[in-house]
């Protein structure tokens, strides 16, 4: 559905979240954790 464009996109958003989760802070925790959900929603969409 979204094609290799929606995959980058949830790899990237994996990546972004981890990195951020290494640097913990409350607003980090909740956009790493907004990024992962993001990830594996478009990878699993795909």
């Amino acid at each position: 559905m979204l094609g290799s464009a929606g995959l980058f996109f949830g790899i990237a958003s994996l990546v972004f979240g981890i990195v951020v989760m290494v640097f913990p802070k409350i607003l980090n925790y909740l956009v790493g954790i907004y990024f992962i959900v993001l990830g594996v929603i478009l990878i699993l969409v795909r």
